[in-house]
């Protein structure tokens, strides 16, 4: 006879109590103690999982080890390829996570109905068979092998999977899932971390890749224990804007692979389009006669962007001037008003200052440090900076131009799309022939230099 066990679980951080507390101790949140009813399982039925496929292993040494060089599973999206380092590893379990709307299922779903010869199961507890067979229509249906079952219970699931063995498995989403197993209800604490378990063991016991679609909570981290990400094998974050058409591919986490790299989609009627060079629609569209804009040469992981930045610099209406940065983070625009203000007598102190990133992308790289201050000096002057120019290097607190990685990457870069010149620190080049870029190097030390050069 299996014994009932009751607790009281946060659904913050997943700590326990046998009662109930009005802040939890552990990570400090308030009123997140639920009851849980678990029913722990007896002697004779313990060790049993859902998982009924045996592969009879012992434990060897590691130069014992029978190492098979398994191909990854390439995958048709070639963003989705770069984000997970080359496809899917064979045993791979994926935890993909983003705000509702964002484009979660629209993105596998999508992926899954372009990978042909490869018999893919698509498991859904958020959605009936025909609202996917209409996203599926819109789409585009390639894939002839592509089965939709729409379940929520997990003995109902592996009994199909164990049935089919799929080479690929979606589950959207892990918090609709649920387990016999335990008394409580699904997306709980217990329940996401049971499920997530049987789905690992799955996954290692076949070498069948699984896909996780996971849901966000309000402070924008992957809704359930923190333990949920650690049992994965790769996190990946799909982010964007909803008044913006362009959706991020990020690798939080990622066993086979880097976590620089990143994945660019433009969303359309017809589903979600690769924005293959991402440079070329971030900067379109430019009037020549305009101040205040200036372009960067940044660096979104490994991948080499050249980004628009848009800055408006105005007498202060109210006694207080105001400070506001769209995709930038505004301490680091107050850091650099204050160099401007300190070290090169700008006085835009009692001006209000306002910072756009065009594309309603977010950009952390410290090189695009040169470029935001050219656009506020720009419109502070309003003389407009000359559009085939582009800028790459960091500000420091005493008004040097610092150097940045990957310096050649981004010269490239802006070389391929017609720049003509590019603004770079004197201390980047060292070992670099200069000759070979068809484009100028502006090499300046001083942000008075650049002042001079340009203006």
């Amino acid at each position: 006879m299996a014994k009932v066990k009751k607790s009281f679980v946060c659904q913050s951080c997943g700590n326990s109590s046998p009662q109930w507390v009005g802040r939890c101790p552990s990570c400090g949140e308030w009123n997140t103690y639920v009851e849980e009813i678990q029913v722990k399982e007896s002697a004779k039925s313990a060790g049993k999982s859902l998982v009924t496929k045996e592969t009879g292993r012992k434990p060897q040494r590691v130069q014992e080890v029978d190492f098979e060089n398994r191909p990854r599973l390439v995958l048709p999206d070639a963003e989705l390829n770069r984000v997970l380092g080359g496809g899917l590893v064979s045993g791979s379990l994926i935890l993909l996570g983003g705000e509702p709307g964002i484009g979660k299922s629209t993105l596998l779903l999508q992926m899954v109905l372009q990978l042909t010869n490869k018999k893919v199961l698509y498991v859904s507890g958020e959605e009936s068979e025909h609202q996917i067979k209409m996203r599926a229509e819109r789409i585009g249906i390639q894939n002839e092998t592509c089965y939709l079952y729409t379940e929520t219970n997990l003995d109902n699931i592996f009994v199909h999977v164990n049935n089919m063995e799929p080479d690929l498995v979606v589950v959207d989403s892990i918090q609709t899932m649920q387990t016999p197993l335990l008394d409580s209800s699904a997306g709980s604490i217990s329940q996401i971390r049971e499920c997530a378990s049987e789905w690992l063991k799955y996954a290692k016991t076949t070498g069948t890749p699984v896909l996780l679609v996971g849901h966000i909570n309000k402070e924008g981290n992957i809704a359930g224990p923190k333990v949920l990400e650690h049992m994965v094998d790769t996190v990946l974050q799909f982010e964007g804007d909803r008044n913006h058409i362009f959706r991020l591919l990020r690798a939080v986490k990622n066993r086979f692979g880097s976590t620089h790299e990143l994945g660019i989609y433009e969303m359309e009627g017809s589903g979600l389009r690769e924005v293959t060079n991402p440079s070329e629609i971030l900067i379109s569209n430019r009037d020549k006669s305009l101040s205040g804009t200036s372009i960067a040469a940044t660096m979104e992981g490994l991948r080499p962007m050249l980004i628009e930045t848009q800055a408006l610099v105005s007498t202060a209406a109210y006694g207080t001037p105001q400070r506001s940065a769209t995709g930038f983070d505004l301490r680091r625009l107050s850091m650099l008003l204050a160099v401007l203000e300190k070290r090169c007598g700008f006085r835009l102190a009692a001006k209000d200052v306002f910072l756009n990133i065009a594309g309603g992308i977010k950009v952390d790289d410290p090189a695009i440090d040169l470029a935001v201050v050219c656009s506020i000096l720009s419109s502070n002057e309003d003389v407009p900076i000359n559009p085939n120019t582009c800028f790459a290097a960091e500000v420091g607190l005493s008004g040097e131009i610092r150097p940045v990685n990957r310096i050649e990457q981004r010269i490239r870069e802006a070389e391929k799309l017609g720049f003509e010149q590019i603004f770079v620190s004197s201390y980047n080049l060292k070992g670099i022939d200069t000759s070979s870029f068809g484009i100028e190097v502006v090499q300046v030390s001083k942000i008075e230099d650049v002042y001079r050069r340009l203006f």
